[in-house]
Order: structure tokens, then sequence, then C-alpha cells
């Protein structure tokens, strides 16, 4: 995967920076495991908008991606790497080999052609999906459960990985993207590699129209606001709104806003690096 920078022939590809989509091998998803949908424009069931900035953009249909791979012991071969704007990962199709088709997560190097395979006794190998407590240490992986059987939760978006460091009794320590140490089931299942399309982070719209196609409307910054919309608005000429903060009045910038009572931090051995 690779990104390219196009010529400046109009303001707006002066800074676009897209992707090649030189891995994808198919342009049409797999009809039975597409369903429709539709967008909120961050209204609720009242018409009343609850969440700003949001609305318009293409339509989307929503690709139904296996989290779980709980298809354990049955091989299946990589028919084809695909696009999804659903997410910024790209996604492969499989083909198992009793009759089955699904989507996964790509990572990086899975080719067409290659045979996967999840379960205890599968290798540990660029794909394969198996319990943290058959996984070697040192081992790169992704698409990370949080509880045995529910489906991946963690590191599934395009580039990232998490290290599995060591276990300790029936806990497997991982060290996450953002650099937090932690506890999770060693039974949990997660997936060999990296996800794919690493390069993602180095693309840029260009233009704000290209926002709007992705369904993201203009967002208005607190210090241009009048005091009755937002705590930064008002004043004098270009007044600099005072210490940053939400709409709602919660301190930005550093403010702790994670609960201590919160049960799942017995399970956080390093938090997170600032």
């Amino acid at each position: 995967m690779a990104v390219r920078k196009l010529r400046p022939t109009t303001p707006g590809q002066r800074h676009k920076i897209i992707g090649t989509f030189d891995t994808i091998t198919a342009s049409a998803p797999e009809k039975s495991l597409v369903i429709g949908g539709s967008n909120s424009g961050g209204r609720n069931h009242d018409g009343k908008m609850t969440m700003r900035y949001l609305g318009g953009g293409h339509k989307k249909k929503y690709r139904v991606i296996d989290f779980k791979r709980n298809k354990d012991g049955v091989p299946a071969t990589v028919k084809s790497i695909e696009y999804d704007p659903n997410r910024s990962a790209r996604i492969a199709l499989l083909y198992y080999v009793d009759g089955e088709k699904t989507y996964i997560l790509a990572p990086n190097g899975l080719q067409v052609g290659q045979t996967v395979v999840s379960g205890a006794d599968a290798a540990p190998e660029v794909g394969n999906s198996l319990p943290m407590q058959n996984i070697p240490l040192g081992t790169i992986i992704h698409n990370i459960e949080l509880r045995p059987g529910q489906g991946a939760a963690m590191v599934r978006s395009a580039g990232t990985f998490a290290q599995l460091t060591s276990r300790e009794d029936k806990y497997a320590i991982i060290k996450l993207p953002s650099g937090e140490l932690r506890k999770v089931l060693a039974t949990c299942k997660a997936t060999i590699g990296s996800v794919g399309n690493s390069d993602h982070a180095l693309e840029r719209s260009g233009k704000a129209g290209r926002s709007r196609w992705l369904g993201r409307r203009p967002r208005v910054r607190g210090v241009a606001m009048n005091p009755v919309d937002h705590p930064m608005g008002g004043g004098e000429g270009r007044a600099s709104g005072g210490h940053p903060r939400s709409r709602k009045g919660l301190l930005a910038k550093g403010y702790k806003t994670r609960s201590p009572k919160k049960q799942s931090s017995q399970y956080i051995i390093e938090r997170k690096k600032k």
C-alpha cells in the first residue's frame, strides 16, 4: 500500500494525497455479505439534532465482518482484497472449504490465494486467529477480543498493531497502540499480524468537498460562537476564548475524564503515554 500525490492542476488537487488502491483486487462486494442501511444525519427519533457536524455523504452499504473467527479448524482461502467504506482498513473475502463465505480485516502481507485458519491448533502465521495462550510471546497481533467469544473489539484501525509481551496466570499482557499495558484473559482470540492499509494516516483530503463526501459537515470553533452558545464564545475582537473547554463546559487539554471507579481499571498495568 502506498500513497500518491497529485499534480497541482486545481486548488483541490494541490494538497490532495490519496491511497493507490493497488492491493484491491475486486470492485464489487460479495452480495450475500452486504446489507443496506440509512444514515441518521445526527438526528434522533424526534428529528432533533443530537450529534452536530454529521450528515450528507455518499451512500454506503455495510459489509458484515467476521470479528469472532469461530470456525475453528476449517481452512479458508483468500478470494479477494476489497475496499470498505465503513472503516479505514481493507477487508479480505474468505471462501471456507465447507462453502461458507465471510469477510475479515485484511492484515499486512495477506495475499489472494493464501490459506488462513482459526483455532487453538492454528499456526501463528499472518491472518490466522488463535487464543493468546497459544501465541508465542513478542508476536505482533490485532483484532483482539476483550471477552472470550465476544468478538474482536480492539486494534482494528488501519496500520495498528499490538504486541503480546508476557503471560501471568490466566491473563495475557498486551501492549496496545497507545502504549498502554493491559491484561486480557489468555483464552481471548487475536489475529496474527498488523492491520493493513498502513499508509492511511498519510492521506489528506485536499478540499472541503471530499470531507462532505464522507459525511462530515463543517465544524464551528467555540471561539467563533456567542457566549450563549459556548463557554469560549464572545469577547471584543478576536478574543482567545479563555481556558479550552467543551460546549458543556468540560475542560479539554489534559483534564482527566475517566472514572476512578471504573471496573476495568484493575486490568490496566500501565497507562497510555501522553
